[in-house]
């Protein structure tokens, strides 16, 4: 209309340190740009991934236009600002998001990833290597050797790097040269759908096994080596468990050290930035991550910022709230499937016996409670429906509008102590 100015567009980021705000329920942009000025992340306020577009039933269009009155409605963000087509898996998906403006693109090759590369061996990884170079994934396995056999990397901190034998080299190519592979393929895709100008992250977080970062090294140089352009980060699978919703749980120590190892390959292949996926909630390693990373460094957040609309209806409906939790509970088990989590509904009990206070507490604040919320969103949005036959998405919606001040300040609170903690590491 005449008079209106120009929604709010987002930019690339480059190599500034960022973190994605994944928003399933497109109202909580103001909430996010009061957390990011806490810091000194660069934000990206349009996020989601095309299976959580599927679950929630929303289209990449609908993503960007909430981001972007979000930022209106908050007054405006002087900065840049990101939008990333999360874990990307087809042509298709690519173009879908090309279509609605996005910048930031995470390609998904972890269907192509063989995980049990790690327990191969002898004649079995000399079959398995000659099985994928048959597949296009070398020209052969002599130029695979030619390439890094006996090369040693020098990565500054860490020392020299690289593949001395042909085990390890044969084990990475197994594991990772299908997933690269594609991951080429769909490089070439975002930069026709985009015209050259959309930004790449490869993720390998979500397969069984971790990624060495002597992996890390091969998946680097085998992009670069077949000119891969505008790769801006790598999701390496880390050491340690990285549950939804939840804090890390593992070696701390180990963690750091491995986290340097792979800041140390991202800076000799790229440099790009190296990228927490299931970042939310992980304050114990916040200020390490912060430290080590340094400027290389990109997190990614989703469900949790749906907690925290949940706990808007946890104070002001908890009518509402026990009713989904109570659906929750029934959709649990199937919802968990696609997910790396350890939650036992066995755990919980029946939340209709709790008082609205602790209701809260057990299923916001805490381990197995919070994933049984996290995990079944898709389901409560979709398909839920409260007592009266609303579907609970729309009571949600009226609840977060009618309680925006509070719902702001619960994801302040929340995303805040993320930017605070990993932006004073």
């Amino acid at each position: 209309m005449p008079g209106l100015s120009p929604l709010p567009q987002p930019s690339p980021l480059g190599l500034r340190p960022s973190f994605g705000f994944g928003d399933r329920l497109g109202l909580a942009t103001p909430g996010h740009i009061a957390a990011a000025r806490l810091g000194r992340l660069a934000p990206i306020f349009a996020q989601q991934s095309a299976r959580e577009l599927a679950r929630t039933q929303r289209t990449a269009a609908e993503v960007m236009r909430a981001a972007q009155e979000g930022i209106v409605r908050a007054g405006g963000w002087e900065g840049p600002w990101g939008a990333d087509a999360d874990h990307l898996k087809t042509r298709e998906d690519v173009a879908h998001y090309a279509s609605a403006g996005f910048t930031f693109y995470t390609i998904d090759p972890s269907a192509h990833v063989q995980n049990q590369a790690d327990k191969l061996s002898g004649n079995d990884l000399t079959t398995a290597v000659e099985a994928v170079v048959s597949s296009g994934a070398f020209e052969s396995v002599r130029q695979l050797e030619s390439h890094y056999l006996g090369q040693r990397h020098d990565l500054g901190p860490i020392g020299a790097l690289g593949f001395e034998g042909r085990e390890p080299l044969y084990r990475a190519a197994v594991k990772y040269g299908k997933a690269i592979h594609y991951a080429a393929r769909m490089g070439a895709w975002i930069a026709e759908a985009t015209r050259g100008v959309g930004e790449l992250e490869v993720s390998v977080d979500e397969t069984d096994s971790v990624t060495q970062p002597v992996e890390h090294l091969f998946v680097g140089l085998e992009l670069k080596r077949r000119g891969v352009e505008r790769v801006v980060s790598l999701a390496p699978r880390f050491i340690g468990e990285f549950e939804k919703g939840v804090d890390y749980r593992g070696d701390l120590k180990a963690f750091e050290s491995q986290l340097a190892a792979h800041v140390a390959v991202a800076r000799h292949c790229g440099p790009y930035k190296v990228s927490i996926h299931s970042g939310s909630d992980k304050f114990s390693i916040y200020p390490i991550i912060g430290r080590v990373c340094g400027d290389l460094l990109h997190v990614k957040t989703a469900g949790t910022n749906y907690l925290e609309a949940l706990r808007v209806a946890a104070r002001c409906a908890p009518e509402l709230f026990l009713e989904i939790v109570q659906f929750a509970h029934g959709r649990f088990e199937t919802d968990r499937a696609s997910y790396h989590i350890s939650a036992d509904l066995g755990r919980l009990g029946n939340p209709a016996r709790l008082e609205p206070a602790e209701r809260e507490r057990v299923y916001l604040d805490e381990h197995h409670g919070r994933q049984v919320l996290h995990v079944t969103f898709g389901s409560v949005l979709t398909q839920g429906r409260s007592a009266a036959g609303r579907p609970f998405k729309e009571c949600l919606l009226e609840i977060l509008q009618q309680h925006d001040d509070l719902h702001r300040q619960f994801i302040v609170q929340h995303l805040g102590r993320h930017i605070t903690l990993l932006s004073k590491g």
